[in-house]
């Protein structure tokens, strides 16, 4: 039998309470219980393993091959490596903007298909190992998964000894890749259980496809699972070293109350990137109505900020398509046959850019990188190595950058030369938006 097709965000009842802290707030319960940032990490990991949702539609491709099945629930969020190409949820959305498009059969996830575009990807929602991982340890950007570990990052250390009696939660288990340029993976700990003072078992929960995986292993199959194909169990020590300035209060996104409460998703009206979700100026926002209650609807009234800006006189459901040229906050509803309206759909319309330098960057000179955005804060300008070991840098703006609308990569920043992707990202209170160059460094 088909499960309800009402989505509902399904995690424990202590997650209702989980806030995005402020920094100083942060700082000072870290202080009082050094241990705040693992119950945390475990507390985060569950709001995107344990959500639940059933597709409304055929289409939505799985990166297993295929699609997800119409009227089947699935627990955890799916598997996708979307890079720039779709979205990070968590990271680049809300959990409730890709729980919104799993509600509307005519959104990105059954209309789009990153196979085959995007290595590693399926759907344009999506989460991998690494982005899991960096969501629960509480990152405003993903670490790739190979530099969780000490040979990447301050304040982590190989557990010793690598068994289930020394493993705590919060712990990552790092897989190395099976051959050269193959991947790797990284996993969580995210319980252990004891009897008396022996460990028995230990739950791992990671980013697999389809979607989730949430394993309690008993203490020899923890070991065993640790002790193949070279992985390794690392402890964080010090959280702040190993996040350094990559720390998600700082920033809007990730952002954990939002994604921990239960979304009310429109029933009459909805996007095809969901809802609460940035567009950029040069894509079109399609509205389906779905009416699905039969209700009847009348009009399409869409407004920036309390302006109306377009009202579509409606005959019934279906899809209506829009191109909006001024950057701001957009909100769409349905008048109704009643003359009620409908539940308001928000998104917002950003505009952002970047030129990179008219001569070839060299690793031992500064380098300037000139930027336009629009209802966008830019945060950062991350550079990615394309060979390994994948070098991924990032120079974070300052608000002086942002008022001049340039930002200088310092010289020595980039470790090799060669090709590397220069991404340039935004967020505003919707969701991140991110444009992506290449460029080649020469010695």
């Amino acid at each position: 039998m088909a499960k309800p097709k009402w989505c509902l965000l399904t995690v424990l009842a202590l997650l209702a309470t989980a806030v995005c802290l402020p920094e100083s707030s942060f700082a000072q319960e870290a202080k009082e219980n050094p241990r705040a940032w693992q119950e945390q990490a475990v507390q985060y990991a569950r709001i995107l393993s344990r959500v639940k949702w059933t597709p409304v539609a055929g289409g939505m491709p799985n990166r297993l091959g295929g699609s997800f099945k119409e009227g089947t629930e699935y627990t955890g969020v799916p598997y996708s490596s979307v890079k720039s190409a779709g979205r990070c949820i968590g990271f680049d959305i809300y959990l409730k903007t890709f729980l919104a498009a799993v509600e509307n059969p005519r959104s990105v996830l059954y209309t789009e298909n990153l196979s085959g575009k995007v290595s590693n990807a399926a759907t344009y929602y999506g989460k991998v190992c690494s982005s899991f991982t960096s969501y629960t340890l509480q990152c405003a950007l993903p670490y790739r998964s190979s530099h969780h570990g000490p040979e990447f990052r301050k304040g982590v250390v190989l557990v010793d000894p690598q068994s289930a009696q020394s493993a705590e939660p919060g712990d990552v288990i790092y897989t190395p890749p099976a051959k050269a340029g193959g991947g790797s993976h990284v996993e969580i700990v995210t319980e252990v259980e004891r009897s008396g003072n022996r460990v028995t078992a230990v739950r791992v929960e990671d980013s697999w496809p389809p979607t989730m995986r949430d394993l309690l292993r008993k203490a020899s199959d923890f070991d065993s699972h640790i002790s193949s194909r070279g992985r390794r169990l690392y402890r964080i020590t010090d959280f702040d070293a190993w996040r350094e300035h990559n720390k998600a209060e700082s920033f809007l996104f990730p952002n954990y109350q939002e994604d921990s409460a239960t979304p009310a998703i429109n029933r009459v009206l909805l996007l095809d990137r969901g809802d609460w979700v940035p567009y950029f100026k040069d894509q079109a926002v399609k509205f389906h109505v779905m009416d699905r209650d039969s209700q009847g609807v009348q009009a399409l009234v869409v407004k920036r900020g309390d302006t109306a800006v377009a009202e579509i006189a409606l005959r019934g459901r279906g899809v209506i398509e829009r191109l909006f040229s001024d950057c701001g906050d957009y909100t769409a509803q349905c008048v109704m046959s009643d003359g009620s309206r409908s539940q308001a759909c928000e998104f917002s319309v950003c505009d952002l850019d970047f030129r990179l330098p008219a001569e070839t960057p060299t690793r031992d000179k500064p380098w300037e990188i000139r930027f336009t955005a629009g209802n966008l804060n830019v945060i950062t300008v991350q550079i990615m190595s394309s060979k390994p070991p994948y070098g991924r840098y990032n120079v974070w703006l300052t608000e002086q950058d942002r008022r001049s609308r340039k930002v200088t990569v310092p010289a020595g920043l980039i470790q090799d030369p060669g090709l590397v992707h220069v991404w340039l990202i935004g967020e505003n209170r919707y969701g991140r938006l991110t444009r992506q160059e290449e460029v080649v460094f020469v010695d």
